[in-house]
């Protein structure tokens, strides 16, 4: 993350509850549905949409999975005192006492076989929901006394695999009552419920990764367990190259999607997605000693239409995962060589790791919880902390001791195990006694899988008189404002602290710092203030200055521009590639940048790492 502040105004929304008012408990009020709806012809499930702290969106989902159309459906369920239902749509929501129940409104009642209904409601109270019961039975649907669910079908393999379609072919299940049909899933969606054995998929995208698996249904409508899964990739389209063990990670902020106007497809039409490894979505917020959401609206509830998509699918009403999370799973079905980290602090929410740090484990408890949540536990590969800076100042100062990043990162390796990716991003603070000095980064290292080195932010407009300097210098130079306030400086500095070059990354900004008032072409001049920036002052990104202000020098292994009054330092193509030499040379892991949405829409910085790293 930049060690500037992020830019933009964070966007929240929440739901207004609508439509059910819910009723005074009075005896009698709902009647459960007749006996001619059986124990086994409907489920109800239960997921909380959302929470905002002081309430939570609720969701229940009725199926009717009978073979007889349903009339009408009613919920029950307990909640414990303290939680209650304080506003309903789609259903007619009531309660006596902790027990709540809901009846299908006019127009939802009729569920043909197979089909489905959402109502939902907004509450207030920390409970779930017990005691679940559809129709007077067990919303998960039970079994028929006497009558055994089937068998697991056999794992599909699949043949006449084309560009845009597939042949898949699985053993039968058994059944003591016989099997009656077969529901085959693509990923967690069924695409198809078939009699047979066999099922050619079609409207596939060529050169793209899927995942199958086939469930069995017998005749009294119960499901068995599933088959294990099958992957298959169509032929065709642009397979992503080998990375080659090499990281080349990019940031992608939540709130560019707003005045940035950045999307997840975005990485798909630049050309970036087929250039990178790894993505580092920012940020989560770190508060009370947890992990939480940043911006639960571009997270998981915006809806993209189909020219917004990854996949030219547009998001429906009542699916369970929306915004930037869903794009990012469709993104990965693409390219699936692609990682994605949640990253949590920056600097603006680093404030909250002095708390977090004084119970390691229970932070990163939470942190887990919030990471594998199971809406979204497949889009992310891992977490990255981001915290500036553990026992230094940052936008606060922390006290939190010298050894706290190194316990903080050791509880976090003991819960997200080995199968993810624990990371951190860094101070390149290279000077004596700063910094890299300050806390236990060597001793956190063995935790870690590398780190992202925040080379970069060295120096910029917050010095409004200056002197000019680049705020990415990849080594020192004569007249440099602050001795080890480079990429050499800070790379040298944590391999003799025994973090080896294998676990570091080198830190590319995909933007410009600048000063306005400079009659000095050179670095070194004095100035009058920031120059103006899009967004902030002192600050634009590479895909503008390229064209207002382009370079007319270089120094330490950066680019520097005087246009009129302004003088800005950003990296460009050229100077991307000297440093991926450097990079290669000192046996570093890899770069990131920060961040995606600075580059052209041609993805010319991602691709120059890409190519660097060769």
């Amino acid at each position: 993350m930049s060690t500037a502040p992020p830019q933009r105004t964070r966007f929240f929304r929440r739901v207004a509850a609508v439509v059910a008012a819910l009723a005074l408990p009075v005896a009698g009020l709902v009647a459960l549905a007749g006996p001619a709806e059986a124990a086994t012809s409907a489920t109800a499930t239960y997921t909380k949409v959302s929470d905002w702290g002081t309430g939570f969106e609720g969701k229940w989902t009725v199926k009717n999975t009978g073979t007889t159309s349903i009339s009408s459906w009613t919920v029950e369920w307990d909640y414990p005192t303290g939680t209650r239902v304080t506003s309903a749509w789609d259903a007619t929501v009531t309660s006596s006492g902790t027990h709540w129940t809901a009846k299908n409104v006019g127009w939802n009642g009729t569920l043909a076989p197979g089909a489905s209904v959402s109502f939902g409601y907004n509450g207030s109270g920390p409970g779930s929901p017990t005691g679940c019961k559809i129709n007077g039975a067990s919303c998960d649907g039970g079994s028929q006394p006497g009558d055994n669910p089937p068998s697991a079908p056999g794992a599909p393999t699949a043949s006449n695999v084309g560009d845009t379609s597939l042949t898949l072919s699985w053993a039968a299940a058994t059944d003591d009552k016989g099997v009656k049909n077969y529901d085959v899933y693509r990923g967690s969606a069924k695409v198809a419920t078939v009699t047979g054995t066999s099922y050619a998929d079609s409207g596939l995208t060529k050169g793209t990764t899927y995942t199958y698996s086939v469930t069995a249904r017998d005749t009294a409508d119960q499901t068995g367990p599933s088959s294990g899964s099958t992957t298959v990739t169509t032929t065709g389209g642009t397979v992503p190259p080998d990375p080659g063990g090499k990281v080349k990670l990019g940031y992608f902020t939540e709130w560019g999607v707003y005045g940035r106007n950045y999307h997840v497809k975005n990485l798909v039409t630049s050309g970036s997605a087929s250039k990178i490894t790894h993505i580092n979505y920012a940020f989560g917020n770190v508060q009370g000693g947890r992990c939480t959401i940043g911006d639960a609206y571009a997270d998981y509830d915006k809806a993209y239409t189909a020219d917004q998509s990854v996949d030219g699918v547009a998001d429906t009403w009542d699916q369970p995962l929306r915004g930037n999370f869903n794009q990012l799973r469709k993104l990965k079905k693409q390219y699936p060589n692609i990682k994605v980290l949640w990253s949590f602090g920056g600097w603006t929410w680093s404030g909250g790791f002095g708390q977090a740090a004084a119970n390691p484990a229970a932070f990163a408890q939470s942190c887990y919880d919030l990471v594998e949540d199971p809406r979204w536990a497949d889009v992310f590969d891992g977490i990255d902390l981001d915290w500036e800076y553990p026992n230094a100042c940052g936008l606060s100062c922390d006290t939190s001791g010298a050894a706290a990043f190194r316990n903080m990162m050791q509880a976090m390796r003991a819960k997200f195990g080995s199968n993810n990716l624990v990371t951190a991003a860094i101070s390149a603070d290279g000077s004596n006694g700063g910094k890299l000095d300050a806390a236990d980064y060597a001793g956190a290292a063995a935790y870690v899988d590398f780190y992202n080195v925040m080379t970069y932010d060295f120096f910029g407009a917050w010095a409004a008189q200056g002197p000019t300097a680049p705020h990415s210098p990849l080594t020192s130079y004569a007249g440099i404002p602050q001795e080890g306030f480079n990429s050499e400086a800070a790379i040298t500095k944590l391999k003799g602290k025994g973090v080896p070059g294998s676990k570091l990354n080198l830190g590319i900004g995909f933007y410009g710092r600048g000063w306005t008032g400079v009659t000095q072409a050179a670095p070194g001049g004095t100035a009058t203030g920031p120059a103006q920036g899009t967004y902030e002052q002192g600050i634009e990104d590479y895909k503008v200055l390229k064209g207002s202000c382009p370079a007319t020098g270089t120094i330490a292994g950066t680019a520097y521009a005087k246009c009129g009054s302004n003088w800005w330092s950003y990296d460009t193509p050229a100077t991307i590639a000297g440093k991926m030499t450097w990079a290669r040379n000192q046996g570093l892991r890899g770069a990131f940048f920060w961040e995606f949405s600075g580059d052209t829409a041609n993805g010319e910085l991602a691709n120059a790492i890409h190519t660097g790293l060769r």
